[in-house]
């Protein structure tokens, strides 16, 4: 965990506090059938919950197949080399 000093503290706290007036001025200025519609969006939103998981893939391979001419190289096989003298 971070230390951060009592002035940094003090800041984020003063930053989060004016964050939330900011955040409630705004919900009054709207139109009160427009905030209905945007609540009504986002308990819609959380009822749908969040996104299946994506299927396990190796890192950094896309889901579709390589373009024709460009597939990946055969495995070499697991022949031990010869000794050069």
């Amino acid at each position: 965990m971070t230390k951060r000093s009592r002035h940094e503290r003090e800041s984020r706290a003063a930053a989060n506090v004016r964050a939330k007036q900011i955040s409630e001025e705004w919900e009054r200025a709207i139109p009160p059938e427009r905030m209905a519609a945007f609540v009504a969006g986002v308990a819609a939103a959380r009822a749908r919950g969040p996104l299946p998981k994506p299927p396990d893939m190796a890192p950094g391979t896309p889901p579709n197949p390589p373009r024709p001419g460009h597939e990946p190289r055969p495995s070499k096989t697991d022949e031990p080399r010869r000794k050069r003298y």
